[in-house]
């Protein structure tokens, strides 16, 4: 099953999209929005290739992208496809240059079944017309070369599209044709490029002609903007499907012309203490200039930036010469990794909590230090003068464990971790409080812990003795 749009481009498309078979053709991004056809009563009209026209749409016939239409003629009437309707038909006719002080020719109607033969009738002459009508400029001696030949819609009229280098007299040639075919002639003159448009084809980037699909200005090129680019001058290379230079070479020039601005001149010559550097290729975009020590073969090359050429220059004009062209490379120094996911670890918040414990108990974990440190020192002293052997380690631990200074906030500090802030510190205040109340007599001295911790036990006093 076929499933077709009523917009006339007989296919799955939406409205905005036109025929594959129309050139030049313009994508109406409003063709959707409710009551843009009522917006503009003008209309663009496409007839065969490239030619269009721009009708009023006095009649208020209801038109759509891809409607066959019959339009006023002089004489007669002609055939052709709306290509555009709404709002952007007069934007494009300002893009056009077209004179809103001529008579703009109006819609006549949709086109009906006897329209349609006739215009078929007339189609079918074009080729064989064409070909007789170039045998009849071939005998009267013209340097002409006609492309094309369009016939009008009611077969009243031809256009004969022609190409010529020089004025070309062609009075005669109008009368041979008009006595031949029995129609109106009209004598149309295009340049090479719009016949390479009218044709059409693939270019050798892989798409279809710019001048077929989208250019309707032919801006002259010249081989500078060939230069400027740093393209070789092959004519077979520049050249496009009309024999003249690409228009795409025009595309590119004005970002190669600013970027040039930033690089040296080429008949300045750099002096080092090495010798002399002469320029030899630049690449322009990536702001790099080689230089060479021969003026004509490419010798020594040094490949530098832009901004060292100029600070070369300044350095040459001041009579310095600096040791070489190439900048000395400053040692950078090595970036610190970062960790990207250091937020979203899942053990950040007991570190920061960690901190906190360890921040409040600093002073407690200084005295244990100083503690263990005096202990140290006085044990082997009192070892020597006994005479006895060094205990074990287990001994020693166990005395340390006995005569350890009981802290509730010590004892407890597990179970405090979990708990708030604010209770860790009013426990904490409270601590400090009641060993500013004890007497200094209470609190045992430093010789009498060690001489606790180093006791012994009973069974091995009573072995001693």
């Amino acid at each position: 099953m076929e499933y077709k749009l009523h917009n006339g481009s007989n296919g799955l498309c939406c409205k905005g999209c036109s025929r594959q078979d129309k050139k030049l053709n313009t994508y109406d991004w409003l063709a959707d929005i409710p009551g843009n056809a009522e917006e503009s009563d003008m209309v663009e009209v496409q007839f065969k290739n490239t030619r269009k026209g721009y009708f009023r749409n006095s009649n208020k016939i209801k038109l759509e992208k891809g409607d066959v239409v019959a339009v006023e003629a002089a004489p007669g009437h002609d055939i052709g496809v709306v290509t555009l309707t709404g709002r952007l038909v007069p934007l494009q006719m300002k893009k056009a240059n077209f004179k809103t002080d001529m008579e703009i020719k109006r819609v006549y109607r949709k086109a009906k079944p006897v329209d349609m033969e006739k215009f078929n009738e007339a189609k079918a002459k074009e080729h064989a017309t064409m070909i007789r009508a170039r045998q009849i400029a071939l005998n009267l001696n013209l340097n002409m070369k006609i492309g094309d030949v369009e016939y009008q819609g009611d077969g009243n009229k031809a256009i004969f599209y022609y190409i010529a280098d020089e004025r070309v007299d062609f009075r005669q040639l109008i009368k041979v044709l008009a006595e031949a075919f029995r129609v109106r002639i009209e004598m149309k003159q295009i340049g090479a490029r719009q016949e390479a448009g009218r044709i059409g084809g693939i270019g050798p980037c892989g798409r279809e002609l710019c001048c077929a699909t989208w250019m309707t200005n032919f801006v002259s090129v010249s081989t500078s903007a060939a230069r400027f680019q740093d393209i070789s001058l092959n004519p077979q290379k520049l050249a496009g499907q009309c024999a003249k230079l690409k228009c795409c070479l025009n595309y590119e020039v004005d970002c190669y012309v600013e970027a040039q601005k930033r690089l040296p001149s080429k008949e300045i010559e750099l002096e080092t203490k090495d010798g002399t550097f002469y320029f030899f290729k630049a690449d322009i975009l990536s702001n790099q200039v080689s230089y060479s020590t021969d003026k004509n073969l490419p010798a020594n090359l040094v490949t530098i930036s832009g901004k060292r050429a100029f600070e070369v220059i300044s350095m040459n004009k001041k009579g310095i010469k600096p040791d070489c062209l190439i900048e000395e490379e400053k040692k950078s120094e090595p970036k610190k990794p970062v960790d990207l996911l250091e937020q979203e670890s899942v053990t950040r918040f007991d570190r920061s909590r960690n901190n906190k414990d360890g921040g409040n108990n600093a002073n407690r974990n200084n005295k244990k230090k100083k503690k263990g440190n005096n202990n140290n020192g006085n044990r082997p002293q009192q070892q020597t003068a006994g005479g006895n052997r060094p205990q074990s380690s287990e001994n020693g631990n166990k005395g340390e464990r006995d005569n350890r200074p009981r802290n509730n906030n010590n004892r407890n500090r597990g179970q405090n971790q979990g708990r708030p802030q604010q209770q860790d510190r009013q426990r904490e205040q409270q601590g400090q409080e009641r060993q500013e109340r004890r007497p200094n007599q209470e609190r045992p001295s430093k010789p009498e812990r060690n001489q606790n911790q180093e006791k012994l036990p009973n069974n091995e006093k009573s072995t001693q003795e």
